[in-house]
């Protein structure tokens, strides 16, 4: 296989895991049906058929040592860092790689085929990032939902904005749109990923915490992939790991 070739090349999914996050201390570790969430989550990103390596990237010990038991691959990473990306760029140092994938280590129900398809839209686009988003009905809750960010694209699928405001705002007269719900899945050229974060946080970014502003706001383009039938769930706080075992078990049942 060609390296050099943007076609073709290595991707390296990489999982970033905190052991510390403040909603839901030590949340890889949470058990989800018998297995743990941080195992989930490596499993789905082995399974796509286009990904070549799979990397945890932690802080803690206590998450590397898990990931070593069930035979998956640790990096321990400082645990000075601002975002999940550059934690991410510090665990692809020195690893070979064309395409990074960061896959969120809350997402474990995220769907091989997504995290393919957004390979594959990145081998065909020139965009320096990708993303993926599913559709959101503008009248839901999500909508309106803070903690859930809504993405709004120009007619390549190319980002326009992230916000964690209810956009596009639809007037009294004016024409129904779908909104699109944002998932934190990203795809980076490796060249991209390392000029990302020696980039500091930008005004926008500071504003809404969402760090793929920064990136818009130096002028690159980031690709997004509308996946309309796939579903997944994030967890968040610790009640969300019922919501998950019985999305899972409906999967299994399918």
């Amino acid at each position: 296989m060609s390296h050099s070739s943007s076609k073709s090349g290595r991707v390296v999914a990489v999982i970033p895991a905190r052991y510390g996050s403040s909603r839901f201390p030590g949340k890889p570790l949470a058990m989800i049906a018998g297995r743990l969430m941080i195992q989930r989550v490596v499993e789905r990103a082995t399974a796509a058929a286009l990904v070549d390596e799979v990397i945890v990237a932690t802080d803690d010990r206590r998450i590397f040592d898990a990931v070593q038991a069930f035979g998956g691959r640790a990096v321990m990473t400082s645990p000075d860092h601002p975002s999940g990306t550059d934690r991410i760029a510090e665990a692809v140092r020195g690893v070979e790689a064309d395409l990074v994938i960061n896959v969120q280590g809350d997402e474990p129900l995220i769907p091989p085929r997504v995290i393919d398809a957004l390979v594959a839209k990145m081998r065909e686009s020139g965009s320096e990032m990708g993303t993926v988003a599913v559709t959101l009905d503008p009248e839901s809750a999500e909508f309106a939902n803070p903690n859930i960010v809504k993405a709004v694209v120009d007619a390549t699928g190319r980002a326009l904005y992230f916000s964690r405001a209810a956009i596009p705002f639809q007037r009294a007269d004016g024409e129904p749109m779908p909104a699109l719900w944002h998932w934190g899945i990203y795809a980076y050229r490796r060249e991209f990923l390392e000029q990302f974060v020696t980039w500091p946080p930008s005004p926008l970014e500071k504003c809404e915490k969402l760090e793929q502003l920064r990136a818009l706001e130096h002028g690159a383009r980031i690709q997004v992939l509308t996946e309309t039938e796939s579903w997944s769930i994030g967890v968040d706080v610790p009640e969300d790991v019922a919501k998950v075992e019985a999305l899972l078990k409906k999967l299994e049942q399918k």
